[in-house]
């Protein structure tokens, strides 16, 4: 009543006021200042910076980045702040249908970093022309903790990874101690020597001097060193179950933790407690009962069934937690699968792994797809009623699924 008496009065004494006039509108005081950048020189500045392996090693990477964050306070770094990091071939897939997978891939991860708040970047240009498959992310990786100094971490996910639970949250706080994360396990790591016993498709790797050392050191094995074929012997002598001859990422970091474990190791989480990498094979066939387990929990839990707006969706997936724990519902072919990696199934070659038939990938994607869109579709009012069917979609009634 007051603010149209105002506007009333002032309008009467000057017809061309406008309502902007009158409210001054807050524009700052919260978020990062994208509009400024300070004058005093960083490690920007240096014409000796590399973006690139191969070339000046980066050294003092942790003062540098923590100069700049003092000339930037209000991209303060946080345990909290990732960058999720993503990404593929430059050409036009051969695979008829590996576009189109391609799109559907990154409109996953884009979904899951919208509601947790995360930034993302896709690339799909090779940063070192020598650094093809496996390696091509250590050079983007390197390049993202330049690009993005604010980002505590940086998280790699492959392009054929797709996060199945789109609520979860990743347990950061857990890391405090360590500088790469990935999924596997230390008996199959120092007892077998097995080039499953961890996975390097989707890991988080802390921005930080240790950081760019390692990478130095684990690209040291890549196809850019003249001695890659040697690299590639040394490590199949050493892990007997590896396939592929010659030196690949993965083997790369099983031997770097065997054979220099005081360097390295400590700070080096191997997770096991939930799938940050899921082998598809064994997930998808699951996803229904997965669906039906929580559709149960919803029917108990009035609170769980309350339309709520996008933006509120980890306050609703943490009270689903807690219950799902409460009742035993939290573990492994029960509980949604964090990541569901379709390792050997090549989307946008077609070339897949002979163990599987392309019918196998294509339906478990489909599947893996759509159970993750489901998750983020119901806030939108509607959702797939089969897990095949991309194209159909129906509302969802209200108090679903009383």
């Amino acid at each position: 009543m007051a603010l149209s008496l105002v506007w009333a009065l002032l309008t009467f004494i000057n017809p061309s006021t406008s309502i902007d006039n009158i409210i001054t509108w807050s524009t700052g005081g919260c978020g990062p200042d994208l509009g400024s950048d300070p004058s005093e020189p960083t490690f920007y500045d240096d014409p000796n910076l590399s973006y690139a392996f191969g070339e000046e090693p980066m050294k003092d990477w942790d003062l540098k980045r923590r100069e700049w964050l003092k000339l930037h306070p209000s991209f303060a770094a946080s345990e909290e702040k990732v960058l999720l990091v993503t990404g593929s071939q430059p050409n036009v897939c051969k695979n008829p249908v590996g576009d189109h997978l391609q799109l559907r891939l990154f409109k996953n991860k884009v979904d899951y970093c919208r509601i947790h708040g995360h930034e993302i970047f896709y690339n799909n240009v090779l940063l070192n022309q020598k650094g093809t498959g496996f390696w091509a992310k250590y050079p983007l990786l390197r390049a993202s903790m330049l690009a993005h100094p604010e980002a505590e971490w940086i998280w790699w996910v492959d392009s054929d990874a797709i996060l199945t639970d789109m609520e979860f949250k990743l347990p950061l706080e857990r890391y405090k101690d360590h500088n790469l994360v990935v999924h596997g396990w230390w008996n199959m790591l120092y007892e077998e020597k097995s080039w499953t016993s961890l996975n390097a498709g989707v890991l988080l790797i802390r921005n930080c001097q240790w950081s760019m050392d390692l990478m130095e050191r684990w690209t040291s094995m890549g196809p850019q060193n003249p001695d890659h074929e040697k690299w590639g012997k040394a490590q199949k002598s050493l892990i007997k179950d590896k396939a592929y001859p010659g030196s690949d990422d993965q083997s790369a970091l099983i031997y770097l933790l065997i054979k220099e474990k005081d360097r390295w190791a400590d700070r080096i989480y191997l997770e096991s407690e939930y799938n940050l990498h899921g082998y598809w094979l064994g997930i998808v066939d699951g996803l229904d009962k997965i669906s039906k387990g929580y559709m149960e929990i919803h029917r108990e839990v009035d609170l769980l069934r309350r339309r709520h707006a996008e933006k509120m969706s980890l306050f609703y997936g943490a009270m689903r937690e807690k219950h799902m724990k409460d009742r035993g519902f939290w573990k492994e072919k029960v509980r949604r699968p964090f990541v569901t990696h379709f390792t050997g199934c090549e989307p946008c070659s077609g070339e897949h792994n002979s163990m599987y038939t392309w019918e196998a990938c294509w339906n478990g994607m489909q599947k893996a797809l759509n159970f993750a869109d489901n998750q983020v579709l119901s806030r939108f009012g509607f959702v797939h009623p089969d897990l095949l069917n991309s194209s159909l979609v129906s509302p969802l009634p209200f108090d679903f699924p009383a």
